[in-house]
């Protein structure tokens, strides 16, 4: 610090201090007279806060970093000095008078506070005092002058909104009159209006009336036209449905007649190959190797079922009836599954039991008919069954019960087939239509060996 501002310091002394903030104008001149003097300065004499602004152009300066830049003057005095040398070389009369108290009368009262700030100087605070009175006074002179000024428009206009009402009035008063003229002419036209309407009405309502007899006369004869349309198509819809009907019931018994003789025949056929292997017939030629000599060994003994009846429980029953030729196996679907793993979703239940059932077919080569109800499905459910496995679902309004019973109906008398379910009504069902009944843990525990 130089020994004149050193000097400077301990003349204006401390004691002197502002009561309220600058006046705005004040500090925006003071900011930006200091950021001017912020890019002259040498690095180390600027403040650290101040630093990272310093390349930055005046005005750009001023307007970023006024807040450190107030900021750093209030507080750091060494740096407030050097803007006051600063702006002694640069306003060298303004500082002489402020320093000697006698400051120009016409020396703008912002100019002087800010230097004044900055310098310092005796009595500074009460030349910011004066300079915010000054600045106050200013800006209520500048408003009732705005006032006054817009007092005056206002009268002005008031003034001409005067002289045109009466212009105004008049017009109104000659439309008024052109109104009422046009408005009794009219008022007689729709009196006239009236008087046609009348007559059109009344000649409108004979013509209605006369428009409704005809209407209803043609609608009765219509009614009668179409009421004689629907019986015939009626009685040509229920003709084409009985020859229909009739050709299909012919095609289908006899469709149904052959599959039952051939699903019969397979199964004697397949009864008389195990019979001739069970009792070794011999073919019906003689072989040239019969003629030569030999020791035959001796015939084992025929193979023959149990001595006595297995219990529905066994679970040697169901491969027994499994063995028999042609063998048609009906599961009740829904009543194995939630016997043995009811917990599992629908859909999990359907799976194991079809893949299940599909290595059993593999091992045996039955018939494998599994059914579900359909009513226990919102929509129809994709179910990939394997190969010999037939699926099926119970059509709306028909129950699984009477679908097993259909099935076992639609099979010949002599057929084997064995139904699974626990559920007694289909057991009955199925013995009185000659079908053998199994429980469904007897195909559970088949299941659970394969």
């Amino acid at each position: 610090m130089t020994e004149c501002v050193r000097r400077r310091i301990i003349d204006t002394g401390p004691g002197e201090k502002l009561d309220e903030p600058l006046p705005e104008a004040v500090r925006q001149r003071v900011v930006e007279t200091a950021s001017e003097v912020v890019g002259s300065l040498r690095g180390e004499e600027i403040p650290a806060p101040l630093r990272r602004v310093a390349r930055f152009e005046p005005r750009r300066r001023a307007r970023l970093a006024a807040t450190p830049i107030a900021t750093q003057l209030e507080k750091d005095e060494e740096f407030r000095e050097r803007v006051a040398e600063a702006v002694r070389e640069t306003q060298p009369e303004l500082a002489v008078a402020l320093d000697s108290g006698t400051v120009p009368a016409a020396a703008d009262p912002v100019n002087v506070a800010a230097l004044a700030y900055l310098i310092r100087p005796p009595g500074w605070a009460e030349r910011i005092e004066t300079a915010r009175r000054d600045l106050e006074r200013s800006a209520l002179a500048a408003d009732e002058a705005r006032t006054i000024r817009k007092l005056a428009e206002l009268q002005e206009q008031i003034a001409a909104a005067k002289a045109t009402r009466s212009e105004e009035v008049d017009k109104l008063r000659a439309e008024l009159r052109a109104s009422r003229a046009e408005n009794a002419e009219l008022r007689k036209k729709l009196h006239q209006s009236r008087t046609r309407a009348k007559h059109e009405h009344a000649r409108a309502e004979e013509l209605d009336r006369q428009a409704a007899e005809d209407r209803g006369a043609a609608a009765v004869a219509a009614t009668a036209s179409e009421a004689e349309l629907r019986r015939l198509r009626a009685r040509l819809s229920q003709a084409e449905a009985s020859a229909e009907t009739t050709k299909r019931a012919a095609r289908e018994g006899r469709n149904l007649d052959d599959t039952r003789l051939r699903v019969l025949l397979d199964a004697l056929t397949d009864a008389a190959k195990g019979l001739r292997d069970e009792i070794s017939l011999p073919t019906g030629i003689t072989r040239p190797a019969d003629n030569v000599g030999g020791v035959t060994p001796e015939r084992p003994g025929h193979r023959t079922l149990p001595g006595r009846a297995l219990a529905d429980s066994d679970p040697a029953l169901l491969d027994q009836l499994l063995m028999l030729p042609q063998v048609h196996l009906v599961i009740d679907g829904y009543n194995v599954t939630k016997t043995g793993y009811g917990d599992l979703p629908l859909s999990d239940q359907r799976s194991r039991l079809v893949s299940g059932v599909g290595v059993l077919h593999a091992q045996t080569k039955a018939e494998v008919t599994v059914v579900f109800d359909g009513a226990e499905l919102d929509t129809p459910v994709a179910v990939q069954a394997p190969r010999g496995v037939r699926v099926l679902f119970s059509a709306p309004g028909q129950t699984a019960d009477d679908l097993i019973g259909q099935l076992v109906r639609a099979e010949p008398t002599g057929r084997a087939v064995v139904v699974i379910s626990s559920d007694q009504e289909v057991c009955d069902s199925a013995r009185r239509a000659d079908a053998r009944p199994a429980p469904a843990s007897l195909l559970l525990r088949r299941l659970s060996r394969t």
